[in-house]
């Protein structure tokens, strides 16, 4: 037998690199424990990832896995949004995973690929590289700027947010971020525009995949009653990039539409303002600001709005948008980054984002346009459903991970014979 055809024939021997990993986190970690969990039912998984202080274990919530876990290094409870950026512990679970990586290799253990899951962000050189396995990165995202005209209104953000403007100098300049993304026999990205942020340098080969996935569809919609108005939903971190000023402002050129409502979920340093900006703007009697809600709330949120409102304009992929289309909620978004590409036309309106006058103009047209469509916001809606299993559902996203990587395999069986 051919060594690609024994190859195609068996599991595959796969060494997953994800420094959290957890299913009852949010963010990366989950979305690791679901990449690993999926593709632990079709291949042989062994993971290194590490263990976070007061959590369950990956390898209790992973039985079919090989898990290899490391105490994450603690850090006070007030630097948690800073750790989450920033991930300070990365350069000692690298070092630990090199160091078991040769170890194993030099004690005769086999790896077909290895796939380093996270950290999204396109900052840290992976550790999997120079062991002469192939490897894959990502789903990578992030590193988008802060367009010109919304740059002053963003300056409330903590000092330590504008580190990411370091990233693209270290894409051009870092030759260790610059060799582990080139070496890599494929870099994935969440959406298209992460190819451009890698453009200086020399890939050998780019697929987009988001790290976003569904397990299930939401239950059906209820039939909404004759005459009930138009309910708007925006879920996320209360800060301005994630555009819910730009809603508020929005409201208050719908003064002809008063069934138009708009509930938020979601607490941060924006929120008081926009509740300021809402009584300026005399539109705080159609707004409801939950703040920081329960997730069964906020699931049930999305089970009785309409429409999803998010015009976050530096959005790397966008899990809410995958929430809320799951429950089948068509969706305004800002035509950048993660839902810039997650969002078409068979499931919702896109805008552009120039200045926050243009947007939040674009976006009152785009609620105008549904709230006074019954039909279209119908289609929209069956098209949400649509979308996310055509982008999120697991056995899809496995099926093509899996053949992505016997590809990779070939690829290297013919360079060999041909060398």
């Amino acid at each position: 037998m051919a060594e690609g055809a024994a190859v195609t024939s068996r599991r595959l021997d796969i060494l997953l690199i994800a420094p959290n990993c957890d299913e009852t986190d949010v963010g990366e970690a989950f979305w690791a424990q679901r990449w690993t969990k999926h593709l632990s039912e079709v291949a042989n998984v062994t993971l290194l990832t590490q263990l976070r202080n007061g959590r369950l274990p990956a390898s209790r919530q992973l039985p079919c896995t090989r898990v290899i876990e490391w105490p994450e290094p603690l850090l006070p409870r007030r630097l948690e949004r800073l750790g989450a950026m920033l991930k300070p512990s990365f350069p000692v679970f690298a070092a630990r995973a090199r160091r078991w990586i040769a170890e194993q290799l030099g004690s005769g253990t086999h790896f077909d690929i290895i796939h380093q899951l996270t950290p999204l962000a396109l900052r840290y050189a992976s550790p999997a590289a120079s062991f002469g396995i192939p490897y894959v990165l990502g789903p990578h995202g992030g590193s988008l700027p802060t367009p010109d005209a919304f740059a002053a209104e963003c300056r409330s953000a903590p000092m330590f947010t504008r580190l990411r403007e370091i990233d693209r100098l270290r894409l051009s300049a870092d030759p260790w971020l610059r060799r582990s993304f080139s070496g890599a026999a494929c870099v994935l990205g969440v959406a298209p525009y992460v190819r451009d942020l890698l453009g200086s340098i020399p890939l050998k080969r780019f697929e987009v995949m988001s790290e976003l996935g569904i397990d299930d569809p939401a239950p059906p919609r209820r039939t909404k009653a004759p005459g009930e108005g138009l309910r708007l939903l925006h879920v996320a971190r209360s800060v301005r990039t994630k555009g819910l000023r730009d809603c508020v402002r929005a409201m208050a050129r719908l003064g002809d539409l008063p069934q138009v409502h708009l509930t938020q979920a979601g607490n941060g340093e924006e929120l008081d303002l926009c509740r300021r900006e809402a009584v300026r703007l005399g539109v705080a009697d159609r707004i409801d600001f939950r703040g920081r809600i329960p997730r069964d709330e906020v699931e049930a949120l999305y089970g009785t709005a309409d429409v999803f409102l998010f015009p976050s304009f530096r959005e790397a992929s966008g899990g809410v948008v995958f929430e809320a289309m799951r429950h089948g909620l068509p969706v305004i978004a800002a035509d950048r980054g993660g839902p810039g590409h997650v969002v078409n036309g068979d499931c919702g309106i896109t805008v552009p984002v120039e200045n926050p006058e243009q947007l939040a103009e674009a976006l009152a047209n785009a609620i105008r346009k549904l709230a006074t469509n019954p039909a279209e916001r119908a289609r929209l809606s069956a098209g949400a459903r649509e979308r996310v299993n055509e982008l999120g559902a697991w056995p899809g996203k496995i099926a093509w991970l899996i053949e992505l990587y016997h590809s990779i395999l070939r690829e290297q069986t013919n360079s060999r014979r041909s060398a």
